[in-house]
């Protein structure tokens, strides 16, 4: 048995009765059941459909997004999450490459990484090499002034927490921010790169080993392990060509306003709803919702 899940932005709820509705009907499915009324309803199926893609297609097209995955084992027992782009809405090299004031050659680089045209070791240390000689103190600048979370991302940590749910954070960036962002949001753990400090002011490196694809898989294989859990208890989200081996081994691996290059090796593409998503395709109705 199979769910199917439409949703949309919640900031600007446009999904019709008659358009779930239509599709249910279309693809002989149970009874529609709405987890958010004009933002995400749900419906089950026998088996998978052949136009899936195409539908997927027509709908993007409008504003809607669609996923469909097997019912059973869809309520996730561990959160894994990148953080750049994904729980918060920015990058972190690119806000502090900015105030180095090499901010369009990072992010330049940047773009080019997350898309899997450039290695992720040589671009991560090309770029922290830009940003020598910038004053610690500049970190605490930019995540107090230039950071902001993802929509949906509090909700998502909370509710998931309240239902016995385990949540770490694994990014390509820095412990500087991972941590802040780890505690605002409530994350049990958090791993990331650490930027290497002399006298108050970055070096232009970083530690050894750099955390880069492999090391979001050994997450996920050492806390699962860890907490014995399986790979198919697990629900990741990324952006990022360096998060798709976390996201193919995850039972459900989300791709969240993603690289197009990152989302189409994602079953699960979520471009017009935010963190919230990763909720109702849990089968979590707004009102199940944890403030």
């Amino acid at each position: 048995m199979f769910v199917t899940t439409l949703l949309c932005n919640p900031a600007s709820p446009t999904l019709e009765p008659a358009l779930a509705d239509s599709l249910r009907n279309a693809w002989g499915g149970g009874e529609l059941r709405w987890l958010a009324p004009g933002i995400a309803a749900e419906f089950t199926l026998p088996e998978m459909p052949e136009n899936r893609w195409d539908v997927w297609e027509d709908l993007q097209k409008i504003g809607v997004d669609l996923v469909l995955q097997p019912l059973e084992g869809r309520q996730k027992k561990m959160l894994l999450a990148d953080m750049d782009s994904t729980m918060i809405q920015q990058e972190c090299i690119d806000e502090l490459a900015d105030e180095a004031g090499v901010g369009e050659r990072v992010k330049e680089i940047t773009a080019r990484a997350m898309n899997g045209e450039l290695d992720f070791e040589g671009a991560l240390t090309e770029r922290v090499g830009l940003l020598k000689g910038l004053p610690e103190e500049v970190i605490a600048q930019v995540l107090s002034t230039r950071i902001t979370f993802m929509p949906g991302g509090k909700a998502l940590l909370a509710t998931m927490k309240a239902n016995g749910a385990y949540a770490a954070l694994v990014s390509g960036g820095f412990t500087a921010f991972t941590a802040k962002v780890a505690a605002e949001l409530g994350f049990d753990e958090n791993r990331a790169n650490t930027l290497l400090v002399e006298n108050g002011t970055l070096t232009g490196d970083v530690g050894r080993p750099i955390l880069g694809r492999e090391a979001k898989v050994e997450a996920l294989e050492q806390i699962t392990q860890r907490l014995g859990l399986l790979d198919t208890d697990v629900i990741a989200v990324g952006d990022g060509a360096n998060d798709l081996g976390m996201l193919g081994r995850a039972g459900a691996g989300v791709a969240l306003h993603a690289k197009p290059s990152v989302a189409a090796q994602c079953d699960i593409r979520i471009n017009h709803g935010d963190l919230s998503a990763l909720l109702y395709i849990q089968g979590y109705a707004q009102d199940d919702f944890v403030a």
